[in-house]
């Protein structure tokens, strides 16, 4: 009997975990194809939530705002954060060193309330000076950016510490110069761990409720702010529509990134192995 334990219990615990996490999302979804308004009995299978979705043009718009917002902080992040990890990464001592490291990860544990009062504060007050910017789209992806950058950079600085090192001395020994060693060595070894940066941040962006909250302006929300917003006002299964197909979104980015990851896992397992059955070959010719 305590054999059986130990041997389903890690499993059994594990099943409860993930109950815990993904059953009221399931039946948020179920609920999502309710017949009638009712929350707690579902009468029948219907499409009418969906068919109000697409004539809400607040959610409408706030979902292509939203992706907007996300796919441009996805790639400002992923920029800056390959560059911030590749500097902390590949030059270990430079003056201010431990202030520009602890600059780029505070906002990994800095609550984002904080981060959006400050930005908020931050914004206004540029606009009382300069008259720029104003809130809206521009706002919101600086503050996703600020966010999404810190993310990126610890899954980028992760895979630039795996690199091998000798490739890119390899590079410098034969004559390429430090920005061409990073263009056409670096970059294209670390790419996975961008791409994987950019959908993070894109996701973070996509999902974002609070910082958008304190930096968005009138007449601006994206798709968490309006769902937010509606379910302040009540129970409305278009919400539960609008829900869905945020986590539809999501989930079909990560299983793209997770499908591609594999088939170039794959791809470079087969040319190890082509290279290694070369490399045989030809010792054994010689």
């Amino acid at each position: 009997m305590k054999r059986i334990l130990e041997k389903h219990f890690g499993k059994a615990w594990m099943a409860l975990v993930y109950l815990f996490l993904y059953l009221p999302l399931f039946f948020m979804i179920v609920f999502s194809f309710n017949s009638t308004r009712q929350d707690a009995n579902f009468t029948g299978f219907s499409l009418r939530w969906y068919e109000a979705l697409t004539r809400d043009t607040k959610i409408v718009e706030g979902f292509w705002l939203s992706v907007k917002v996300a796919a441009v902080t996805g790639l400002l992040s992923a920029i800056l954060g390959t560059f911030a990890a590749f500097v902390l990464v590949r030059y270990r001592k430079f003056l201010g060193r431990t202030v520009f490291s602890g600059m780029v990860n505070a906002p990994l544990v800095m609550p984002e309330v904080v981060i959006g009062l400050s930005l908020l504060l931050l914004m206004v007050g540029a606009q009382n000076v300069f008259g720029w910017p104003e809130r809206g789209m521009l706002t919101i992806i600086l503050g996703h950016t600020l966010l999404g950058m810190a993310y990126g950079m610890v899954v980028i600085q992760s895979r630039l510490m795996e690199m091998n090192r000798s490739i890119e001395e390899a590079a410098m020994d034969l004559g390429a110069r430090p920005h061409e060693v990073f263009f056409l060595i670096t970059l294209p070894n670390i790419f996975q761990g961008i791409l994987a940066a950019f959908l993070l941040s894109f996701t973070l962006s996509f999902d974002d409720v609070v910082i958008s909250e304190f930096l968005s302006g009138p007449g601006v929300s994206t798709l968490p702010q309006v769902i937010f917003g509606y379910a302040r006002r009540g129970i409305n299964p278009t919400i539960y529509a609008a829900a869905t197909l945020l986590i539809t979104t999501v989930t079909i980015v990560i299983i793209g990134y997770s499908v591609w990851v594999a088939r170039q896992t794959r791809k470079r397992e087969r040319e190890i192995q082509a290279a290694t059955r070369a490399e045989l070959a030809a010792l054994s010719a010689r």
